[in-house]
């Protein structure tokens, strides 16, 4: 297996105003802790796309992992706002079968790559 794409989410990028508001509450002192447990959560999150599979996993502790094969995948569905276009991340969900998502990947960087690579390979 090839693996073609693997992100974590990014945290300026994909939240610049917070990003900047807990720069400024690390002056007071709290702002450590929020960068600490903001970043534990995006490096605990990760989507990786291979040639066959898209495997998807979550948790620091515990783990949850959910992985589609690329052909059993219906719909790519790319979430962006302005500011997510701007900086170049979304949300990516994967359908398969049904009315609701089996994964939904927040914040991750370039997101239509993640798209364009399961469209070429179904």
């Amino acid at each position: 297996m090839k693996e073609l794409y693997a992100a974590n989410p990014v945290m300026f990028k994909n939240n610049p105003l917070g990003f900047i508001a807990t720069l400024i509450l690390c002056l007071v002192g709290i702002g450590f802790i929020i960068f600490l447990v903001w970043h534990l959560k995006n490096k605990s999150s990760r989507l990786v796309v291979t040639d066959e599979d898209v495997l998807f996993e979550q948790g620091l502790l515990s783990k949850e992992r959910s992985e589609l094969n690329i052909k059993s995948i219906r719909t790519v569905k790319v979430k962006q706002s302005f500011w997510n276009r701007v900086f170049g991340t979304g949300t990516i969900e994967l359908y398969t079968a049904g009315d609701s998502p089996e994964i939904v990947a927040k914040g991750l960087p370039d997101p239509n790559t993640v798209r364009d690579i399961i469209k070429a390979n179904d």
